[in-house]
């Protein structure tokens, strides 16, 4: 471990517990994802760059991170995945209405659809708040070429809880151990969106290898496999099958966080 992950791994534990879950009317993150029609993700690139980043800066959103998927299977042709970060809920109906309404925004979008829809669907929109064992946005520009990995973990009902304690007591600090970046990590704040039974999180690696060869030296650890056999005595902690989820994903050059 080297010295700067020390630094974190141990300024991360000395807050987390002055730092409860935002409260309802606290700030808020918001994941959306984006599915493009054949042949329109650069349209949408362009407008983002060129357009709605800037405006949403204007309306009081502010612009976390965007990230397009690596691998053909998860979207790398057509799906735009980004965090921005509100004041509030209510902060952000009133940020949403004023961007739509805001006559730039009309006339970007209406000559980036000069040659036809961008979005093949609605986006999917999903509010977040941060974890009181990571309760910051850990981001920045790292390397040009490093990766992200967005986890996304299903618990069963009534495991959430038990996860969150197992990552902030062990999971954490064997991932800093094993050399991953903590981005950051959150749960939704709507049920329907998985309150209960959902941990999302962000990390960075220098590659996709490098990742992947991370969690192999993580899974292999004897700390990792004990706290897992103690954590999971009266069940799993997270779904079968699909109850963890990975997608490695690339840092457009308009992403704060790359």
């Amino acid at each position: 471990m080297n010295c700067r992950n020390i630094i974190l791994f141990f300024a991360i534990h000395a807050i987390m517990s002055a730092n409860p879950l935002p409260a309802a009317e606290g700030k808020v993150y918001e994941m959306r994802t984006y599915v493009t029609n054949e042949g329109r993700l650069e349209a949408l690139l362009k407008r983002f760059r060129d357009h709605t980043c800037r405006l949403f800066e204007k309306h009081g959103i502010e612009n976390i991170g965007y990230w397009v998927p690596l691998e053909k299977e998860d979207g790398a042709e057509n799906t735009l995945i980004y965090i921005i970060a509100h004041a509030s809920r209510d902060a952000a109906k009133e940020s949403w209405k004023a961007f739509g309404a805001d006559p730039e925004w009309q006339a970007a979008r209406k000559a980036s659809e000069a040659d036809g829809k961008i979005l093949a669907k609605a986006p999917d929109s999903v509010f977040l708040v941060t974890t009181p064992y990571f309760p910051s946005v850990n981001g920045g520009i790292g390397t040009q070429s490093r990766v992200f990995e967005l986890r996304h973990y299903t618990t069963p009902p009534g495991k959430l809880p038990d996860l969150h304690s197992r990552f902030q007591n062990h999971t954490i600090g064997l991932f800093t151990k094993h050399g991953m970046t903590h981005i950051a990590y959150w749960t939704p704040t709507d049920i329907e969106k998985g309150a209960d039974t959902q941990l999302i999180y962000i990390l960075a690696h220098a590659s996709k290898e490098s990742g992947k060869a991370s969690f192999t030296a993580f899974r292999a650890d004897p700390d990792w496999i004990k706290a897992k056999a103690e954590s999971e005595k009266t069940g799993t902690l997270t779904v079968n099958p699909d109850g963890v989820k990975s997608i490695y994903m690339r840092a457009v050059d308009f992403s704060p966080i790359r």
